[in-house]
């Protein structure tokens, strides 16, 4: 493994990979917050453009709303627009992108172009046992979309948000027959990402079975490393 040390303390571009249930949306909350730079999520984006009204974002919406999967040139577009923002100029973290080796090739030239170098990869690594049993027990607030887990992180009172005390409610796609659909997609499309970042020299794994604290402290040790 190749490591490359930065010449500032800006934390550059960071992404995050894992199956589905490894909690790359736990972690990226937290790591960015300590950090002081933006999340970007492609459905957050989604939801961006399609509020604004954008012409990627109304063409992004007329896929959805018909049942295709948005194509590779309309998300590269997004996140091309959405990182070239002053708020990027330290770094950010990218979650839920790039999804394929296409969208990868794609990530590599744009952040060539802005000057940014190769991303921080963090591969957070789960068997596929333990994504069936962290998914299924997974809860989610329909208000402040804070995610429990009812063995690793359960709420004070069952099925209640302790923030909020809003019903805590179970997505359909976190029932095990649509979790072994997402990991079979997800083997197929995403997986091969991690071979192509093995390549690019800075990536790192950390295993993701184990308290949300001590990832945290894993990823800290890594980019504190890099």
């Amino acid at each position: 493994m190749v490591r490359q040390k930065r010449s500032d303390s800006s934390p550059g571009p960071l992404v995050f990979l894992g199956p589905p249930g490894a909690g790359k949306g736990t972690q990226a909350r937290e790591i960015v917050k300590q950090l002081g730079v933006p999340h970007i999520s492609t459905g957050d984006m989604f939801r961006e453009n399609a509020e604004r009204k954008t012409p990627l974002g109304l063409k992004a919406k007329a896929t959805m709303d018909s049942g295709g999967l948005v194509g590779d040139d309309v998300v590269n577009e997004m996140v091309q627009e959405r990182i070239s923002r002053d708020d990027c100029g330290r770094g950010f973290l990218l979650d839920g992108y790039p999804r394929t080796l296409a969208q990868a090739e794609a990530l590599k030239g744009i952040l060539k172009q802005k000057g940014s170098g190769a991303p921080v990869v963090i591969h957070l690594r789960l068997g596929y046992n333990t994504v069936v049993e962290r998914l299924s027990g997974r809860r989610i607030c329909p208000v402040c979309n804070r995610i429990y887990n009812l063995s690793l992180q359960p709420p004070a009172q069952p099925g209640i948000c302790d923030a909020d005390g809003a019903s805590l409610q179970q997505r359909p796609d976190d029932r095990e027959a649509a979790i072994r659909e997402r990991l079979s997609a997800y083997e197929t499309q995403t997986a091969p990402l991690i071979a192509f970042y093995r390549n690019e020299g800075r990536f790192y794994e950390v295993d993701a079975d184990q308290a949300p604290g001590r990832i945290t402290g894993a990823i800290h040790r890594i980019l504190n490393a890099s």
